[in-house]
């Protein structure tokens, strides 16, 4: 009886999940802070700026904005690390991020502008490391709060 209790229990929580999903209003355009987590502590935003990005809407397609924690990461590819390699791939290009500390100190580190499916859930993001070998990640972007109502 507590099985089942507990199976009707995760099945409704699972239909609502989908539901709420399904019903979810699109971002207006504009800018946002989001989040931005990965699979991997070797892969992560700088540590200045917790896991937090600049997350831009226009026109329906949403791109953020992540400095990394060096320039060990030299480019990032919307999708599986295979598909990176393939002839005509288009490859995300690093900028180079000043970050500032809150001490006082300041570095260099590598920012992408990721391409983000949808808000919430994990979408595969691969990277090619300084040593020329590509590696596959999820990553995930959540709790978009618009620049004004961050501040």
């Amino acid at each position: 009886m507590k099985r089942n209790i507990a199976l009707l229990l995760a099945l409704l929580l699972t239909l609502c999940g989908v539901a709420l999903a399904e019903t979810a209003e699109p971002l207006a355009d504009g800018t946002y802070t989001a989040t931005f987590t990965t699979d991997h502590s070797m892969f992560h935003v700088n540590e200045a700026y917790g896991d937090i990005g600049t997350l831009t809407v226009a026109d329906g397609q949403m791109t953020i904005h992540v400095t990394l924690a060096s320039k060990n990461i030299v480019n990032l590819f919307p999708g599986l690390a295979e598909d990176a390699q393939k002839e005509g791939a288009a490859l995300l290009e690093p900028t180079t991020d000043t970050v500032n500390y809150a001490d006082g100190t300041t570095d260099e580190a590598f920012g992408f502008d990721v391409p983000v499916p949808a808000i919430g859930e994990e979408f595969n993001l691969a990277l090619l490391g300084k040593k020329g070998k590509w590696y596959d990640h999820k990553v995930k972007v959540d709790n978009p709060v618009p620049v004004e109502s961050a501040e």
